[in-house]
């Protein structure tokens, strides 16, 4: 609770998001590279938490009661520095919403949208880069970008019929062997050192990502047919160019993605997953890959792609023809007096439209007005949240992220709906990283929760 409400009065005082645009508009003598501007911050955070244990290390932060355990452990319990998820401004990436991010951010040289090598650095570090930093960030990115042959030569001889996500996470598996975590803890470095090692190995996979992503696409759906990254795009732009696709509209739209789909706090499965293996000092591309296993999974990353599916199905019941709100208003309420869910809409904490689905619903309007599955999503956003409140089992009727991707995806012709979730797991690695490098810095211990049986609640709860 303490901590809490630290995080929230630094916030709603517009403190933390001043310091934010303070140091950020400090122009740095050299201008500052992403590790120097770390370094810089890490003894003063470091301090910080020292500070919050010794005064507050025996208040409560949360409770757990018995129905929380068998329901999903939605407690407060747990640190995560480079998000927290406000119920009615969505997402803050280190204090500032999506709308802020996207203001505040460097964008890309042909695009409007930010670039998200800028919001690693904003995770990271709590600081806004200048331009030029953001774009000598994406030049070391650039740089470290190359695959190891026997990584390339192994996505080539998956089989087809091996699921997108399954070959991305075993590719990352097979990048382990660039960790310089592992081999600096072979040698013994001292323990405070263990985040610098973290930090490289976090900017190398990032940097490999998109190429390994790339490869299985085209390896998949474009027989084996691989596009060379161009080192003069930024990291977005390099991988959507790698993908395939060089329209400059489909280049920031992929920038966008890669932002809003980053971080979402700490406790979503691939996020938990990764600090989880990370605290047991499993190098970055162990987690990672552990993390991304927990992507996969139904409930979690394969959402927008369920939705989707289901946007084409409705619009095929439809008819495939433009049709009235009140068309669709009866339609909507069939499905759910049929026993059926309308996905997409609804979200565990948010109460109001999830901002992430804004700034995807303002490129369309910007980019593809017409497209008739967005004109669809469009006037499902103006109907649904009015037929479930009148419902009156969904806590929260409004649109969530899921809602709107896999459209602006299908616009450009990136139809593999399988792929979307790998899209997903590149862009969730500048969360998960980012926080895995302040785990080390903070010195983390192994994540070690105490369990009990159902024998041992029934025979000691309430005695």
């Amino acid at each position: 609770f303490i901590l809490l409400q630290f995080q929230k009065s630094t916030m709603r005082s517009g403190f933390f998001a001043a310091r934010l645009f303070a140091n950020s508009a400090r122009s740095y003598s050299k201008q500052a590279s992403l590790r120097e501007t770390f370094e810089r911050v890490v003894p003063e955070h470091q301090a910080l938490v020292k500070q919050i244990k010794e005064q507050h290390g025996d208040k409560i932060l949360g409770t757990c009661t018995v129905g929380q355990a068998y329901g999903g452990m939605r407690i407060k319990a747990m640190i995560w520095e480079p998000s927290l998820l406000d119920p009615e401004e969505g997402i803050r990436f280190r204090g500032l919403t999506i709308p802020e991010t996207q203001k505040a951010l460097p964008k890309g040289k042909d695009g409007d949208e930010p670039l998200p090598e800028a919001l690693y650095w904003l995770l990271l570090t709590g600081q806004v880069p200048t331009k030029e930093q953001a774009h000598e960030l994406s030049r070391d990115l650039a740089s470290r970008s190359k695959v190891p042959d026997h990584v390339l030569e192994t996505i080539a001889r998956y089989p087809k019929n091996m699921h997108p996500m399954t070959q991305f996470s075993a590719a990352v598996l097979g990048l382990q062997t660039e960790s310089k975590f592992f081999e600096a803890y072979q040698r013994g470095v001292p323990k405070a050192d263990y985040w610098k090692y973290a930090f490289e190995d976090s900017l190398d996979l990032i940097a490999k990502l998109p190429v390994v992503a790339a490869h299985i696409y085209r390896n998949l759906y474009h027989n084996g047919n691989i596009i060379s990254p161009d080192n003069n795009l930024d990291w977005g732009a390099n991988f959507a160019h790698q993908l395939g696709y060089n329209d400059k509209s489909f280049h920031d739209l992929m920038r966008l993605y890669l932002v809003i789909h980053s971080d979402h706090e700490g406790g979503n499965v691939s996020a938990h997953t990764t600090h989880l293996v990370g605290s047991a000092l499993s190098d970055p591309y162990l987690s990672f890959s552990a993390g991304l296993n927990g992507l996969a999974g139904p409930l979690h990353g394969l959402a927008n792609q369920e939705v989707l599916r289901w946007t084409i199905a409705f619009r095929e019941k439809l008819g495939n023809k433009d049709v009235s709100n009140e068309e669709i208003e009866k339609a909507v309420w069939d499905t759910l007096n049929s026993g059926k869910v309308v996905p997409g809409f609804g979200h565990a904490v948010l109460r109001k439209t999830d901002p992430r689905y804004t700034s995807q619903r303002e490129f369309a309007l910007k980019h593809l007005p017409e497209d008739p599955l967005f004109k669809l999503v469009s006037q499902l956003y103006h109907v649904v949240p009015r037929v479930l409140t009148e419902h009156g089992k969904t806590k929260n009727p409004w649109p969530n992220v899921d809602a709107h991707s896999g459209v602006l995806l299908q616009y450009y012709g990136l139809v593999e709906e399988n792929y979307y979730t790998v899209l997903f797991g590149v862009s969730r690695a500048l969360g998960v990283l980012a926080q895995l490098v302040w785990d080390r810095a903070l010195n983390f211990p192994i994540e070690r929760p105490k369990s009990v049986t159902s024998k041992w609640i029934a025979e000691n709860i309430g005695k």
